[in-house]
């Protein structure tokens, strides 16, 4: 056993599409900054990012009914869908500048063209479905979308779903063309391979065991460097905890006041995968269904063609189950070591407030492969078992914090940075949209640990990201205009792809 001690500008902490998204932004806006990446396994984007481990949507909310809520008098509040598709134009343009400055080359290695539909069946969603899509096709950021009821425009759209269909239930969807399929273990191996033609040294089976602040205000990692046992000690201005679920407890050794009052809640998912190539090819979308009534949003059903290593192939789920671990190569005392003194009555709290969630995770872990077929017959009437296997997908740690509207306890589902108030150390938390959202995100990571450098980048980050500190929802020509340039440079203007 050895002691290195190293000094560097930046650190990320896992190989993910987060880091990789940060450090490609850092690279372009401050090339002269040293960045070092410590990764814990062999490979870049092989935990959460890896395309086995996520559904691969790029996350628009073009289909994603539990983006578009409805209010108490029936109208449907799509603010929150409005947003995320506005996020996702920004990845589109950062993707699109650096496939136009030979950066990363061959888009369509990490994304396709693909349809997006919401699937409903029953009277009260065909209304729901209906009332969302008039409320969508009058803003500029969902044009193209269509809705039917009509059972011979459906078995146009979406043949596999609607062959051997007999129940008399309404049913409708909705379909807009502009929808993605994106490989975000491709794409992260992309930008860590363009990394390291910039000199960003990436350490891979490294592992983070400690971080703590110097008499400096630097932070100190101490990594284990896992084949040869040495210790070595790195410290840097600046740190970004990128490492999915690895991110809270790394988060919680920091120390910092913000990192107080926060837990993690592991659920882990399944995915069944179609090993039938004449089912595969009568379906081409990602056909989003609607979570039943007190199953939580990560339970939403989908059917979805996927372009993994340039062969198309079909999954549905996600189906929910429950480990201990926050990650898939995690411990299974993950969860219990992150309880701590200040966060045990917050964790507590969501214990009784989540019932319904706990209640829904143990129905799942029990369910059969006989009634995971039955949940896939609602999608696909005439499923045989013997084209579809069981295939684990990743870990998703939940966020527990206690909130002003919700109280003490309160889960929450979307994706959030926590960062220090000097902004020397910044960590992200939680799980979908996540990737899809990645430059939007990792540009809220500058904004908030960056804001002396934010006016002298801000020439570069509007060239990497044309819309940036713009609302495109309200500036529809240039939403129109990076739309269509965005989709050339990324081969995404041909509606389908034939392999």
């Amino acid at each position: 056993m050895s002691n290195i001690q190293r000094k560097t500008d930046v650190i990320l902490i896992g190989a993910g599409v987060m880091s990789a998204t940060l450090g490609a932004l850092l690279k372009e806006l401050a090339p002269e900054w040293e960045i070092k990446v410590f990764e814990k396994l062999a490979n870049a984007g092989e935990e959460s990012s890896n395309e086995w481990n996520n559904a691969g949507t790029g996350h628009a909310a073009l289909c994603e009914l539990n983006y578009t809520s409805e209010k108490a008098d029936g109208s449907i509040d799509i603010s929150k869908a409005i947003n995320i598709n506005e996020q996702f134009q920004i990845s589109r343009q950062f993707w699109a500048y650096l496939v136009n400055h030979n950066l990363i080359r061959n888009p369509q290695d990490f994304i396709m063209p693909l349809p997006h539909m919401s699937f409903v069946q029953g009277e009260s969603d065909v209304t729901f479905l209906k009332k969302r899509f008039e409320a969508l096709s009058h803003n500029p950021l969902f044009e193209g979308i269509e809705f039917s009821d009509d059972p011979e425009k459906l078995k146009e759209w979406m043949p596999l779903i609607m062959e051997g269909r007999t129940s008399n239930e309404p049913i409708a969807a909705t379909k807009i063309d502009s929808g993605t399929d994106v490989n975000f273990g491709a794409l992260t191996r992309m930008l860590f391979d363009h990394l390291q033609t910039k000199n960003v040294e990436i350490n891979y089976k490294h592992s983070v065991e400690n971080i703590k602040r110097t008499s400096d205000g630097s932070w100190e990692l101490k990594v284990h460097d896992i084949d040869n046992g040495k210790i070595e000690y790195h410290t840097a201005k600046f740190v970004f905890i990128g490492c999915g679920g690895g991110s809270l407890p790394l988060l919680q050794k920091t120390g910092i006041p913000e990192s107080k009052h926060i837990g993690g809640f592991p659920v882990s998912g399944l995915f069944m995968v179609c090993n039938n190539p004449e089912v595969i090819e009568q379906h081409h979308a990602k056909v989003y269904g609607k979570a039943k009534v007190g199953a939580p949003p990560m339970s939403v059903p989908h059917l979805d063609t996927r372009y993994i290593d340039n062969k198309k192939t079909l999954l549905f789920g996600p189906f929910a189950g429950f480990s201990p671990k926050f990650l898939k190569t995690g411990s299974n005392f993950d969860l219990l070591g992150s309880v701590k003194p200040n966060n045990v009555v917050t964790m507590l709290a969501a214990g009784v407030k989540e019932m319904a969630l706990t209640k829904y995770l143990i129905q799942q872990v029990l369910l059969s492969n006989e009634k995971r077929m039955e949940e896939l017959r609602e999608f696909i009437p005439n499923a045989q078992s013997g084209d579809w296997e069981i295939v684990m997908a990743g870990q998703r740690v939940q966020v527990i914090k206690d909130t002003d509207t919700g109280g003490r306890g309160t889960l929450q589902f979307g994706t959030e940075v926590v960062s220090d108030a000097d902004g020397t150390i910044a960590a992200l938390l939680g799980a979908s949209p996540g990737a899809s959202t990645a430059v939007h995100v990792m540009l809220e990571v500058l904004e908030k640990c960056f804001p002396q450098h934010m006016i002298e980048w801000e020439l570069k980050i509007k060239e990497m990201v044309p819309s940036y500190g713009m609302s495109l929802v309200e500036s529809p020509e240039h939403f129109q205009e990076i739309h269509t340039s965005t989709a050339q440079t990324l081969g995404l203007c041909e509606k389908e792809l034939v392999y």
